[in-house]
């Protein structure tokens, strides 16, 4: 029997290049690490059919399709029209990774706007959830949520504050946490994880980034989920079972994934 929890990284780019060399490895440390699933949401139109081999070819991975609004140059109308024939093809469990990115320049807020937009709806019509990045845009992507409506999903990396945190959670969406919520600095993100529902959170690594404060500076993985599971559990004064079965079956009851007997994984 696993003495370890079970475990879902909600968010991981196991398709990125940094893995290319010893992808397998770094799924069998995730897996014995107890972080049984993996959700790994796409970027731009290039990389799906990657994605697609990838998750196929090993046990656990879920992908998402999607455009990455900090891959707007890579972006064209003509991808959504794909994005449509993937999901009607391949029956994804989300959309994503898609959303608002208002730090890095040169971004156009209008044309990211558009294709998050165009991703909304195609989540409304085929009633699938959200993977959502908002840097700096927590209110913008509230209020595209808010216009679309009838959707569900998770804002990963939530970087706001407990108020726009209850808004989401009022539209149907989670919170992603990962690696920044175990640095000590970040005082209104441990805050903010020790306070709100479990009901709202789902553990995530985003590697190969984001990583632990354990590892700054290091390329991060899946088999670092247990660190951030540490962290917040610390933060709550509870059990490490408490916070890993809550966001276990928040992750489960979002995607729709699959149980794992713990007594088998």
């Amino acid at each position: 029997m696993r003495a370890d929890p079970l475990l879902v990284d909600s968010h991981s780019h196991l398709d990125a290049a940094e893995f290319d060399a010893d992808r397998d490895r770094v799924i069998a440390r995730a897996q014995a690490a107890g972080v049984t699933r993996q959700v790994v949401p796409a970027i731009d139109a290039a990389g799906w059919p990657k994605l697609r081999s990838i998750c196929a070819a090993a046990t656990g991975l879920y992908p998402a399709y999607g455009l990455h609004p900090m891959y707007l140059a890579a972006h064209r109308d003509a991808h959504l029209d794909e994005l449509r024939g993937w999901i009607e093809r391949e029956r994804p469990l989300a959309i994503g990774e898609c959303g608002l990115d208002y730090f890095v320049e040169g971004l156009d807020p209008q044309a990211q706007l558009h294709f998050f937009e165009a991703q909304l709806r195609l989540a409304r019509e085929f009633e699938l959830p959200v993977i959502v990045h908002a840097r700096r845009a927590v209110d913008a992507v509230t209020a595209a949520i808010r216009r679309v409506g009838k959707l569900r999903g998770v804002v990963h990396s939530f970087p706001g504050s407990p108020e726009q945190a209850r808004q989401l959670a009022d539209l149907g969406f989670l919170l992603g946490l990962g690696g920044p919520v175990t640095y000590d600095r970040a005082n209104r993100l441990r805050k903010l994880a020790a306070e709100v529902p479990l009901d709202w959170l789902l553990l995530e690594t985003d590697a190969p980034d984001q990583p632990d404060a354990d590892h700054r500076g290091q390329r991060n993985e899946p088999a670092l989920l247990p660190r951030v599971l540490e962290t917040i559990a610390g933060l709550r004064g509870v059990s490490l079972d408490e916070v890993a079965s809550a966001t276990t079956r928040n992750a489960e009851r979002l995607f729709g994934l699959p149980a794992v007997d713990s007594r088998t994984a």
